[in-house]
């Protein structure tokens, strides 16, 4: 069975999955409960290490023998050394980061490549709940309301694609993600709920 089809994981993790090479080195940030990390263990014996900010996920992380410590990704990323991965995951978590260009430089220093994934803030149906009901949305993956969330900067498909562009970074992949299933590249700033890019130098 393609890992695409995997139905433990949500799709863009399972996009990440199945691009990630046999045996490589990767750096989860931002790994939540460590599903993602599992699977490249367990699929592809990847040498999967993580950091997560919240404790309690720590916590089922290690349970499940998984290399994970409790950090902060906008502070501990400097600790680790130039190169140290061959790929570094930021999954969902680079709207709640501080400051999101610094992140992706980060990234890319302590991996060959990242694979980054994000909700679209431009998706139709967050212009529609804007524009008819004047109210910052909550949806499946902004879940709670403007005053709760830990996401600080909302990000579009374009807003991506402009700061990898400022930032002398090379998006090799797109990934475009609608109801759970993957869509097409056409008008994805619009119609994608959330997108994947995998990214270089």
């Amino acid at each position: 069975m393609s890992v695409l089809q995997n139905s433990a994981l949500r799709p863009d993790l399972a996009v990440i999955l199945d691009h990630i090479a046999h045996g490589s080195r990767a750096l989860d940030v931002g790994c939540g409960d460590g599903v993602l990390m599992a699977a490249l263990r367990d699929e592809k014996q990847v040498d999967a290490r993580g950091i997560e900010i919240d404790g309690a996920c720590v916590e089922r992380c290690v349970a499940r023998g998984l290399s994970v410590v409790q950090g902060d990704a906008d502070r501990d990323l400097t600790f680790y050394p130039d190169g140290a991965f061959d790929y570094a995951i930021l999954s969902q978590t680079l709207q709640t980061a501080a400051r999101p260009d610094r992140i992706m430089q980060e990234l890319l220093r302590v991996g060959r490549r990242a694979f980054v994934s994000f909700p679209n803030f431009a998706y139709w149906r967050m212009r529609k709940a804007l524009l008819l009901g004047g109210r910052m949305p909550v949806t499946r993956h902004l879940p709670v309301t403007w005053y709760e969330t830990q996401n600080i900067h909302h990000v579009t498909v374009k807003d991506f694609e402009a700061l990898a562009n400022d930032l002398g970074i090379t998006i090799s992949n797109r990934w475009f993600f609608t109801n759970q299933r993957e869509i097409s590249a056409s008008g994805a700033n619009w119609r994608a709920e959330y997108a994947l890019f995998e990214v270089g130098r």
